[in-house]
């Protein structure tokens, strides 16, 4: 994966972040083209087909779906999904009225996608910066969209 491409990742399917791919060159690890420091196991991730999955879930062979910042798309595999305990962050965006959130690792190598494609870091992030996102109504039974009512809190 290279700039500006990344996996949505999030705590609900309706909002789903942008989370950039370790592609970036840093002082602390070679670049990592081929992860994306997704989050904690409880987190959505969107896979192929308009689905999603836990992280949780995913396991080597499964599907990924990568997304570059003009919102293409496309599909890879799985090669290991690493679960480990990190000190972790609280990340919160307001789109309109709505609130939504993830919940991802608290390092410098961990970054979101902000417009244009550009990554910044999880601690760089202040109130009133603008991260790319997937918004969508809520509404999912085993990974696919349905129509319900719901309130994710």
């Amino acid at each position: 994966m290279g700039m500006g491409q990344g996996m949505l990742i999030g705590n609900s399917s309706s909002g789903m972040f942008l989370v950039h791919a370790e592609s970036i060159e840093n002082p602390y690890v070679e670049p990592r083209p081929f992860r994306v420091n997704a989050g904690p196991v409880h987190a959505y991730a969107r896979v192929p087909g308009g689905k999603t999955r836990y992280l949780s879930e995913l396991k080597a062979g499964d599907g990924a779906l990568i997304v570059n910042a003009d919102g293409t798309t496309e599909q890879a595999v799985v090669g290991r999904v690493k679960i480990e305990k990190r000190p972790l962050v609280f990340v919160e965006a307001a789109v309109q009225e709505n609130l939504h959130t993830a919940i991802l690792q608290n390092a410098e190598t961990v970054r979101l996608t902000a417009p244009g494609g550009n990554p910044i870091s999880v601690v760089e992030l202040s109130e009133g910066s603008k991260v790319l996102m997937l918004i969508e109504e809520a509404g999912r039974h085993f990974g696919m969209k349905v129509e319900e009512t719901i309130k994710e809190k």
